[in-house]
């Protein structure tokens, strides 16, 4: 018959025997540790963009890739702005201090609190809709209740409401030429905002005008939580040999926020050049 331990000898060896499976594990020796099993393919981001040489002869943009939708993320702050400028309009008045108030952060810095108030001022997807309708945008629609981030757009409607703030009095609907129905001031206040966003967010489609290049723009980003990956975007106006473009590059898919600037940045240097 085995002779018993007494409880402190028992509790002596547990304790002695935990210790040696945890000096094991932590070493990698109480088990050859299993192959790796085979990597998962690295995400395949989509990306497409929209160019428009102002100084050119035409007015059809050069498009790259497939002319799909994509969540706008932040680049509908350009959007909801025109939509108040439009309200305002309408209303024969200015934007109110509070409004400003707003506006200039959303655009400047991207302040999505600022962002949230416009939205519903705006009355959200419909009243974006609304608004989208005057402004010759065909392939846009708002995002579900407050969720003004996941709107939908394209590339070339992108270029449509750069278009409707750029492109002096002419602005793409239906593939003719009609008046933009943001007036001077509007656009020129829009123009004047996205030309001052803070040097952290100065990247996008300003690389395709190189050091010192003119460049105004807004640009957006969202890590998807079902899928951990990232919609990375950026629209505006960059000069480049004199010549003033409109650029639009949305993408989605990337592994991280630095590789989407990187793929942004690349198409939009692509695109111009």
């Amino acid at each position: 018959m085995p002779s018993r331990l007494s409880p402190t000898t028992a509790r002596t060896r547990t304790g002695a025997l935990l210790a040696s499976v945890a000096t094991l594990v932590s070493v990698g020796a109480l088990h050859p540790a299993p192959a790796a099993a085979a990597s998962a393919p690295a995400p395949s981001p989509h990306v497409t963009s929209a160019v428009l040489d102002l100084d050119g002869t035409g007015r059809t943009p050069v498009l790259h890739g497939q002319d799909r939708a994509y969540d706008t993320a932040s680049i509908v702050k350009v959007d909801i702005l025109a939509a108040l400028l439009l309200r305002a309009q309408d209303a024969g008045r200015q934007l109110t201090a509070e409004e400003r108030g707003r506006a200039e952060p959303m655009i400047e810095r991207s302040d999505n609190t600022a962002a949230n108030a416009l939205w519903r001022e705006i009355g959200q997807a419909s009243g974006l809709a609304a608004a989208n309708k005057r402004l010759g945008l065909t392939s846009t629609t708002g995002g579900p209740g407050v969720k003004w981030g996941l709107t939908r757009t394209t590339a070339s409607d992108q270029i449509r409401l750069l278009r409707a703030v750029f492109d002096g009095d002419t602005t793409a609907k239906a593939g003719s030429a009609t008046k933009s129905a943001l007036n001077a001031k509007s656009r020129t206040y829009i123009r004047s905002l996205m030309g001052k966003v803070i040097a952290e967010q100065s990247w996008g489609v300003s690389a395709a005008g190189g050091s010192g290049g003119a460049w105004a723009l807004k640009n957006g980003w969202l890590q998807r939580n079902t899928t951990g990956l990232w919609d990375v975007n950026s629209v505006g106006q960059v000069t480049v040999k004199g010549h003033r473009y409109l650029v639009a590059v949305l993408s989605n898919g990337s592994a991280s926020m630095s590789d989407g600037v990187s793929l942004v940045e690349r198409t939009a240097r692509a695109a111009v050049a």
